[in-house]
């Protein structure tokens, strides 16, 4: 069986509050767990209403804390954001607590705007050091030589499994230079995900892994019913098209049809955007992974989704690690 996957970018929904998301973000983590997750992933985003992992290494410790095996870790920490000893030493903590369970995802891209960048002291300069940084971070990860001068205490010799995370082949090229995991952002940003693909495994040198390990993310709304996959999708298509227009804010509630709320061209460019998802019911949803698995090939599946309830959240969640046991058999 194709091992599956959580990530969360712990949506707020509208009526709500950040301490509710968090809550349920743990109430999530547990039932993911139940269900057979391997990895249960949070993403760092700033400087937005909607969402509620900012502080992600934070957060992924409250999982760690609430969980007893499921492996967790970060979707991704976005490396421009902080200096590489600081996530060696917050990474490197967490995984002294927890040892085997901690994961580290790093991304290029800064996850919020310009104006958020400089609060939070980094230049966009860092985007273009990001292989370097890499690098700096794995040796702070490391068993440290003898003459080393800085080194992360804790952190040092906890050699964290260490992802890289992308949507372009820029990611691809330096995760198959490096020998390092891949996780592909295709639920939000599939353009160049076979490119990538095919580039990141033709690429592979051994480094850290032997052998390439590609992930591919979807998003995914199973329900009942075909309609209602279809009605529990556009909370998450009326947040992308709010963000796109500059006014990211609180999850919306779902509406019967996403066309009552956007033109014809914002209902195209989103849906193509989110085009890499499986919704509807366990019928379509099977349909939908049987076919990304048989064109992608993935080593992993990252299932995520932003849902308004809870309660249909974790149905859909339910739904989507019982169907994939399923194919299996």
């Amino acid at each position: 069986m194709i091992p599956y996957s959580l990530l969360d970018l712990v949506p707020i929904p509208s009526g709500q509050t950040a301490t509710d998301a968090l809550q349920q973000m743990v109430d999530l983590s547990q039932h993911a767990e139940r269900w057979g997750y391997n990895r249960y992933w949070l993403a760092e985003h700033h400087n937005s209403g909607g969402i509620a992992s900012s502080a992600t290494a934070v957060l992924i410790g409250q999982v760690l804390a609430a969980t007893r095996s499921i492996r967790v870790g970060s979707g991704g920490i976005m490396l421009p954001n902080h200096a590489p000893l600081v996530v060696a030493e917050q990474f490197g903590t967490l995984a002294s607590i927890y040892p085997d369970r901690v994961d580290l995802g790093l991304g290029r891209a800064p996850g919020t705007d310009m104006n958020t960048m400089r609060a939070l002291r980094r230049g966009m300069s860092g985007a273009d050091r990001f292989p370097e940084e890499v690098i700096e971070l794995m040796g702070f990860l490391q068993n440290p030589s003898p003459d080393q001068p800085v080194r992360a205490v804790p952190g040092e010799g906890t050699n964290v499994p260490v992802w890289i995370l992308g949507s372009s082949l820029f990611g691809a090229q330096l995760a198959a230079q490096l020998g390092l995991p891949y996780a592909f952002a295709s639920h939000f940003a599939p353009d160049a995900l076979e490119e990538a693909v095919e580039l990141y495994r033709h690429r592979f040198q051994p480094g850290v892994t032997q052998e390439p390990h590609f992930m591919l993310a979807t998003n995914v709304f199973a329900a009942d019913t075909d309609a209602e996959g279809a009605r529990l999708r556009t909370s998450m298509q009326q947040a992308f098209l709010n963000l796109r227009k500059g006014g990211p804010g609180p999850l919306p509630t779902p509406v019967d049809a996403f066309s009552e709320v956007a033109s014809y061209s914002e209902e195209a460019a989103v849906n193509h955007a989110l085009r890499v998802s499986a919704h509807g019911d366990r019928t379509s949803v099977r349909a939908a992974f049987a076919d990304m698995i048989a064109k992608y090939q993935p080593d992993e599946l990252l299932l995520t989704s932003m849902i308004h309830d809870h309660t249909t959240r974790l149905k859909s969640f339910k739904i989507a690690s019982e169907v994939l046991r399923d194919m299996a058999t």
